[in-house]
């Protein structure tokens, strides 16, 4: 055991806006990171890509480039909220690396290669636990990854606390 206490592991975990995301961030911290000062946390957020539009929209108004700049305003803003949140939940971990990656693209594509590209022992990540008519239409970025990436991936679930579903 005290091998294992003692390895530097590089644990990517994925996040976004979302309960679901918080859930499993605060589900590893507390299950797989803490105790462990070795390790290395890499906290992963994919910029959504912005819808490819023509110089028109669909009601035939142009869309300014004032407009576009904004959306992408807005989307930095989101992903430095989502960071500093994901950040303050590992403050109190001693010892232990906290690195941060913001990337542009589909979530699924994002995850997979960082995952690749970094080399990471363990990749983290929420369920939204959509049915199968939501999944269908919005694909699983879980499921995806559970395919495709080659590392141990744990895909943590937030408890329904109120007995309804989604």
């Amino acid at each position: 055991m005290a091998d294992v206490a003692a390895k530097k592991r590089k644990i990517l975990v994925a996040v976004d806006e979302s309960e679901e995301s918080t859930y499993a961030l605060s589900w590893c911290i507390e299950n797989i990171i803490a105790g462990n000062s070795n390790d290395t946390v890499i906290l992963l957020y994919s910029i959504p890509p912005r819808a490819v539009y023509s110089s028109l929209d669909g009601t035939g108004y142009l869309f300014s480039s004032d407009i576009l700049a904004t959306m992408e305003r807005y989307s930095n803003d989101v992903a430095q909220c989502v960071m500093e949140k994901a950040k303050r939940a590992c403050k109190d971990l001693n010892g232990v690396k906290v690195e941060t990656i913001v990337e542009h693209g589909d979530a699924r594509d994002v995850i997979c290669q960082a995952a690749e590209k970094l080399h990471v022992d363990m990749l983290v990540i929420g369920s939204h636990g959509y049915g199968v008519i939501k999944r269908a239409f919005l694909g699983s970025v879980s499921n995806h990854c559970a395919q495709i990436v080659k590392c141990p991936i744990l895909i943590v679930k937030k408890p329904k606390t109120d007995g309804s579903s989604k």
